[in-house]
């Protein structure tokens, strides 16, 4: 695909673009069963089972500090960097920098090393989307505006992939890959989860990247520097599970904010996509949530459709 010009996006056109109704998918997905108990005796009462999707991050991608299409963002890269570059100087400035660097294999075969710096900033209409769904809405986890990912506070194993280069999903071929060999459509692995990605088309890099992050915030207990972005389940309220490769949208979701927008969601892998002059792209990870209106002091069961 041809390069698109210089991606550039903003917090109000974020915000604009959350209002999709093909991301959103608001549905009645059930029935919640709940004991209601006063001083006169206990009934059973119900309440409509609802499931929908909410934009929670903006997962930017991008080749230098400062880079991150997000503008209002673009400072965050800067100001955290100090921690960075105390690593790559420890390192004798072997990682320094981003971008990427052609490399010739055997015969004439070619590929891409790309270095990506990543960002997940909160998705500043996860709350205005939530309150403005027709019907019972649920709560987002997420707090807008939030960092829960800055590449140059994790720079130690951003860069360097340790100790994940070791792990079992790194040295196996075939474990935790974007997209499928057998499909023809693998875009990267997810693991060693760092800035590190071989792949000669950039936009596929950036999309590897973002992966990469949303499988770093959406889990507890990583060995990398980040807030996750996880909520507790409790009676009535199920909040999403953790960002997987290849499951489907039924566990999560992509919509392109950068350098094009698009008005709908997919998985990746999703086709051919213009990448920026710049390198960088900016991807919102929507997540889906079911919940019902309690009407009672314990929940007994669901009936989902």
């Amino acid at each position: 695909m041809p390069p698109a010009a210089v991606a550039t996006t903003n917090t109000l056109k974020i915000i604009t673009s959350a209002a999709s109704p093909s991301c959103i998918r608001w549905r009645v997905s059930g029935i919640c069963y709940w004991l209601h108990c006063t001083l006169f005796g206990c009934t059973i009462r119900t309440s409509t089972k609802v499931t929908h999707y909410l934009p929670d991050a903006v997962v930017s991608t991008y080749h230098n500090p400062g880079d991150n299409p997000w503008q209002e963002m673009a400072g965050l890269s800067q100001v955290s960097g100090g921690l960075e570059n105390s690593i790559t100087g420890a390192l004798g400035g072997l990682t320094a920098g981003g971008g990427n660097q052609k490399l010739k294999a055997a015969g004439s075969r070619k590929t891409n090393l790309n270095f990506k710096y990543a960002d997940a900033i909160g998705h500043p209409a996860s709350l205005i989307v939530s309150n403005n769904i027709s019907g019972y809405s649920c709560k987002s986890v997420a707090r807008p505006l939030m960092p829960y990912f800055l590449s140059t506070l994790d720079s130690l194993a951003w860069r360097t992939g340790m100790p994940e280069s070791f792990y079992p999903e790194s040295l196996i071929p075939g474990q935790r890959e974007l997209g499928s060999q057998l499909a023809s459509n693998m875009w990267g692995n997810i693991f060693p989860r760092s800035g590190f990605v071989t792949q000669v088309d950039d936009d596929k890099a950036n999309a590897v990247s973002a992966q990469r992050v949303a499988d770093i915030i959406t889990r507890r207990g990583q060995v990398h520097v980040y807030q996750p972005l996880v909520g507790n389940p409790s009676e009535g309220y199920w909040p999403p599970a953790p960002v997987k490769e290849n499951a489907g949208i039924g566990n999560h979701k992509w919509q392109r904010l950068s350098p094009t927008e698009s008005k709908s969601c997919a998985i990746f892998p999703d086709g051919e996509h213009p990448s920026a002059i710049d390198g960088s792209a900016a991807f919102a990870l929507w997540q889906p949530y079911s919940c019902c209106e309690r009407r009672g002091q314990r929940l007994l069961y669901t009936v989902d459709y």
